[in-house]
């Protein structure tokens, strides 16, 4: 586990208050899961006066929601990077997960194992993992993914219709979720021509 020293302070309710979304803490990085005795990078999930009760809700650089009462002895409390502090055990980012999604053309166990050797040899054999595999045979097809209002206007050509472009391969359909008020739209892949005289 990475963790660096960081000099801090730990802040009251008050000051907590008047903290914006822009400014950097530091809260405790456990989490249900996972009991650890440090802190996390941190931020506010909306600005420090807009919360009631003296219970503030941040989220760390990993992603983790906590919910923190400042004033509470019993707790970790909110800390600010201040040199007149005292020194507190930061855990870095060292690294990034990624869910990847691969198409393979004509893939095979073979060609998977080479994949999978070639980035274990980039990035180290103990730091490339495989958590989870699934293989699906796909088409090696292209469509257009378009994503539009889920409640469409009456009477309306396909031409005028808000839209916006999302992806070309069918496959990573699956791994994608609408944005709120929005469908997915799938039709075969149309190449773009420019059809603008030129001089």
């Amino acid at each position: 586990m990475n963790t660096e020293k960081v000099t801090a302070r730990r802040l009251t309710g008050g000051e907590v208050s008047e903290l914006g979304l822009q400014d950097s803490i530091f809260v405790s990085a456990e989490t249900d899961d996972l009991p650890l005795d440090c802190y996390a990078p941190a931020f506010l999930t909306e600005p420090g006066k807009n919360f009631e009760g003296g219970s503030f809700v941040a989220r760390t650089i990993f992603g983790t929601e906590i919910h923190v009462l400042p004033d509470n002895a019993e707790e970790s409390g909110i800390w600010v990077a201040d040199k007149a502090g005292e020194e507190i055990e930061v855990l870095q980012s060292a690294g990034v997960l990624l869910n990847l999604a691969l198409f393979v053309p004509n893939g095979n166990k073979e060609s998977l194992e080479a994949l999978y050797s070639a980035a274990r040899d980039a990035f180290g054999a103990g730091i490339v993992q495989r958590w989870s595999e699934e293989t699906v045979a796909v088409p090696d097809v292209k469509v257009d993914l378009y994503e539009e209002p889920a409640r469409g206007r009456k009477n309306t050509s396909s031409q005028n219709r808000d839209r916006r472009a999302m992806d070309i391969y069918p496959t990573r359909v699956r791994f994608l979720e609408p944005s709120d008020g929005w469908r997915f739209v799938v039709e075969p892949h149309k190449e773009m021509v420019d059809e603008t005289p030129t001089i």
